[in-house]
Parts: structure tokens; sequence; C-alpha cells
């Protein structure tokens, strides 16, 4: 098992964390360069009634509360679905070096889908971007939930 798929691992946990708390299952670590996880993070915009309370950016806070700075410098941020714009900017603002995600998000992902944030040509702070890390456990994680969903609905 590669680096990448460990942390991810580790991302699907907290998404299950937010499937068990009855968000939309998608969660997020941040990894120093030395490979310890310093931040983590699933949905809860529901339960925290924090439209802000997104998995990347709750994992952002966390990392920061741990190093104690709002600078996140050499961290990596692995993420079960492409971020959207709220949080690939944070993660600008959060200067990460690392963004590594599992699935696309069509809709809204503004990393490499419906936008390329990252790579507008006036940000001062360039992120490497990886994507498609255990990408199959990712998109059904998201799909079930949503296919639930429906069910439900329809039911």
């Amino acid at each position: 098992m590669s680096g990448h798929e460990r942390y991810m691992r580790e991302a699907l946990t907290e998404g299950n964390n937010a499937l068990l708390a009855g968000e939309v299952p998608i969660g997020s670590v941040v990894v120093s360069a030395d490979g310890q996880i310093v931040g983590r993070g699933f949905n809860h915009p529901i339960g925290a009634n924090d439209p802000s309370a997104h998995a990347e950016i709750l994992a952002l806070r966390d990392a920061a509360r741990f190093i104690g700075n709002y600078r996140l410098n050499a961290t990596t941020l692995y993420v079960t679905v492409e971020p959207c714009a709220m949080c690939a900017g944070a993660l600008i603002h959060a200067r990460v070096d690392r963004l590594v995600y599992g699935t696309p998000e069509p809709k809204s992902g503004a990393v490499c889908s419906a936008m390329q944030m990252l790579d507008h040509p006036a940000l001062n702070h360039r992120i490497e971007i990886i994507s498609g890390v255990l990408e199959n456990q990712c998109r059904e994680m998201i799909q079930g939930f949503f296919g639930e969903k429906r069910r439900t609905l329809k039911g």
C-alpha cells in the first residue's frame, strides 16, 4: 500500500464518521512533511449548523491548532471528494503544499471538474494536485449515500 493510500484510508474513516453522524460522507486528514497526521475532519454542517463545516475546513482548523500556526506549509491534505470552491480557497490561504483527493465532484468540484481554482494565474501560491487515490472506494461511499437518500425519498 502506498503512503497516499494509507492516508486516504484515514480520510475514508473520517468520511464514515460523517455517515454515522447523518452527514454527507466526506472525510479529510492533514499530514505533515514527516508523515504525522496533524488534523482530521469530516463533513458536519448539519449537526454544527455551520455552512463552513466541510471536512477540509475542519481538518485545516484542527491542523492549525495542532501546529500553532494558520500557515500549514509543508503539509498535504487528503480528502475523499474533490474540494468545493470554499475549501479550495482555504487550501490556498493555509498554504498547503499538496492536495490528494479520491474522486471527482462533477457539479461543484473546484480543482479539476467544474472549476480549476487552484490554477488561477493571480494566485501567489501553487498546490500540487494528485487525484484518483482509492477513487473507487471514495466514489462508492458518496454514491452509496446519495443512492440511499433517493431510495428513502421514493419509498
